[in-house]
């Protein structure tokens, strides 16, 4: 397995000034950075791809989609198109980073709601609209994982259950799925069993705490986890998702209120000692 850490907690946009930081990531033992996709082109993001060679680093992406007039799963087709040239382009930039992962909720508009649960009709476009994707995605060498959001954050898929019954029928490889311990923390009955029973479509995880803080430092069922991601044969990434004040659109986006932490480095340095020593144990 591999440990990664999302440059989320500091920005959204991983330049060449991140570099000092980048090298502490490495130096404190990750194995690559999740590096989010969100502005700029493909040639940018080659240029950042070339920076974490030389530092030794590998990376996934990560992105969303905020814009309502870029919804996947709305009933007017301008608007579907609009999303799925969207996630085209972050394959795009995914591909030219080196990035063979790109995860996130990219199945619906991030903190829209209809009021309702799902429709029969648009699951079916996000069935239409997700297979699309995928050929674009097989096509660029890149994995979508899409993500189940708390109930709080989307309305379309909520639970690993639901999410993998809707990537059964998209049915394309490269749409799959990422499990995220903050999130079944909130929807899951037992987040750990639903975990190991939709193990099939899992190619990605999120390490993240209940209170999205460092790892190791709540609630989260974090023996119990590491052994069941020890026992399934899992051998992705384990990736710190963390957020903090410093970025305000993105503090709003995540609801952020207050310091989850003393300060970054204790979450990607404690956090990193975290997952190394939950492996060591259910090893």
């Amino acid at each position: 397995m591999k440990i990664g850490m999302c440059m989320f907690l500091w920005t959204t946009s991983v330049a060449q000034d991140h570099r000092p930081l980048l090298e502490d990531l490495k130096a404190t033992g990750f194995d690559g950075v999740e590096v989010p996709v969100f502005e700029g082109q493909p040639d940018d993001y080659a240029r950042l791809g070339q920076m974490l060679d030389q530092i030794g680093l590998e990376r996934t992406a990560v992105a969303a989609i905020g814009d309502p007039a870029m919804n996947l799963i709305s009933a007017d087709a301008s608007e579907r198109a609009a999303g799925v040239a969207q996630v085209k382009w972050a394959l795009d930039c995914a591909e030219a980073l080196g990035a063979k992962i790109l995860c996130g909720p990219l199945h619906s508009t991030l903190g829209h709601f209809s009021g309702e649960g799902p429709t029969a009709d648009e699951l079916r476009r996000s069935v239409d609209v997700q297979r699309q994707i995928g050929e674009h995605a097989a096509a660029r060498g890149v994995t979508v994982a899409l993500e189940a959001l708390n109930r709080f954050e989307c309305y379309l898929v909520n639970t690993m259950d639901g999410l993998s019954s809707h990537i059964d029928e998209i049915g394309h490889p490269n749409i799959r799925a990422m499990y995220d311990t903050f999130h079944a923390n909130i929807e899951e009955k037992a987040p750990v069993e639903a975990f190991t029973r939709n193990l099939r479509n899992i190619v990605h995880v999120h390490i993240s705490e209940n209170d999205r803080g460092v790892p190791g430092s709540g609630n989260i069922p974090w023996e119990e986890t590491f052994a069941a991601i020890r026992a399934s044969g899992y051998d992705g990434w384990l990736t710190i998702e963390a957020f903090g004040r410093a970025l305000k659109d993105l503090a709003a986006a995540t609801k952020v209120w207050r310091d989850l932490a003393e300060s970054p480095q204790a979450v990607y340095r404690d956090g990193y000692r975290h997952i190394r020593a939950g492996l060591d144990r259910a090893a």
